[in-house]
């Protein structure tokens, strides 16, 4: 008989500096490396339409030099060492992060805060970048896999900036000014809204004291945040097609859904693994598996701070379109019908808690947990209490999600068809 988990119990503390940064950490003693993440809590949904870009552009530009480094100082600065330092951006959040020996961490700190605070934006590094971000537009239009997700989110989000693509737009991209970029920053890089977090051999106060030192410029007063509620339901249901000269059918189906306080998120989690994540969902054993409809296929979640959604994706045979959004269907109207046995709740659970647990040897996905929990919950949300509420699904909950998300008359559908 094998013996139970023990507790994870990681080392967390907290530090808010007198210029209002916060400072999160977790101590690892048992590692050499260090993930740190500088986090602005700021995405695509915080840009008007004509703005739409400017955040993803501005974690670009932020690269192509500083008042102390060239472009070649900044790539060099963490790889000479063995190191590695990137950034991405999200619909709510902006992350600058560098993995890094314990021995590098002041290194790190003082990169990462000189190019989110002491970037140029020279026009020549604007003009060229821009045809780099446009070459990146360009790639993801001809992935339609890739693409089918922006343009799914469109028609969930038609008449908000969630339903913006993060990337923007080329007609934005060739527009950006080098003040609008500034602009931006000043508007949404305030100190309250940067959280410094790291994960790995790194002690609280030493991160402390080098975050007051290479963030003490930071100044600005915090200006009142002018972010547009997410819908919470469905308004018109949408169905878009888009014809393209490609050999496979993309698919994605799906509603709006909960945001990431809403109280049922973790019987969604747990729903959502069961249908769509990994070879033993019901999805891949029903429409790979049993009928060989499809390569890939899976459903997803999206949690955000006040909406979300949900959806299913497939990639198929054009002729076989309506028999594969018919399996979805049925899959769907299962789980609304018929409660989920306990055999197969205690399996996905199991799941779950084992991927939850996988990623804590992670330095970068441990930083990551920080970083969106402080922006998200102005706290730690420990792995314990989340294995906890998982754990305590029952599949009575489930099915009352799936009566409440998964009414098909609401969901939107994109199809890129082969033309």
């Amino acid at each position: 008989m094998s013996k139970p988990s023990q507790p994870v119990t990681p080392l967390y503390r907290k530090t808010v500096l007198d210029n209002g940064i916060r400072v999160v950490s977790e101590t690892i003693n048992h590692v050499r490396s260090v993930s740190i993440g500088v986090w602005a809590d700021v995405g695509s949904r915080d840009e008007t339409l004509s703005q739409n870009g400017i955040s993803h552009f501005i974690e670009h530009m932020v690269f192509k030099g500083t008042k102390r480094r060239s472009v070649r100082d900044i790539a060099q600065s963490l790889e000479s060492l063995g190191g590695y330092l990137n950034a991405f951006t999200t619909k709510e959040q902006t992350c600058f992060y560098a993995r890094v020996l314990d021995s590098n961490v002041p290194e790190a700190l003082d990169v990462l805060s000189d190019i989110v605070m002491h970037a140029t934006f020279r026009e020549q590094e604007l003009e060229k970048e821009k045809l780099v971000v446009i070459e990146e537009l360009k790639n993801a239009e001809d992935d339609p896999e890739d693409i089918i997700h922006d343009y799914f989110e469109k028609a969930l989000f038609p008449d908000h900036a969630l339903g913006f693509p993060i990337i923007g737009t080329e007609k934005n991209l060739r527009g950006f000014r080098r003040e609008d970029l500034f602009s931006h920053l000043r508007a949404h890089y305030q100190p309250s809204r940067i959280v410094v977090a790291a994960a790995g051999n790194v002690q609280h106060d030493h991160l402390v004291k080098l975050a007051a030192k290479y963030f003490r410029q930071a100044r600005g007063r915090q200006a009142q945040r002018n972010r547009p509620p997410g819908p919470t339901r469905v308004v018109r249901p949408l169905k878009k097609e888009y014809p393209r000269p490609i050999n496979q059918a993309h698919i994605c189906m799906g509603t709006v859904g909960y945001s990431i306080h809403h109280r049922d998120r973790y019987p969604l989690m747990v729903l959502n693994a069961l249908l769509g994540e990994g070879m033993s969902s019901r999805l891949y054993q029903t429409i790979r598996e049993k009928h060989g409809y499809a390569y890939s296929v899976y459903s997803f979640v999206n949690l955000l701070s006040d909406t979300g959604l949900f959806g299913t994706y497939i990639g198929t045979d054009k002729k076989n379109i309506a028999n594969a959004i018919s399996l979805v269907h049925k899959e769907l109207a299962r789980l609304t019908k018929t409660p989920v046995s306990g055999a197969e709740l205690r399996r996905t659970k199991s799941q779950i808690k084992g991927t939850m647990m996988l990623g804590l040897e992670n330095m970068s996905s441990r930083m990551m947990r920080l970083g969106s929990s402080e922006l998200y919950y102005q706290r730690s949300i420990s792995l314990d209490s989340v294995l906890k509420k998982v754990d305590a699904v029952t599949s009575e909950e489930m099915q009352k999600v799936a009566r409440d998300l998964f009414d098909l008359p609401r969901f939107s559908t994109v199809i890129i068809r082969p033309s």
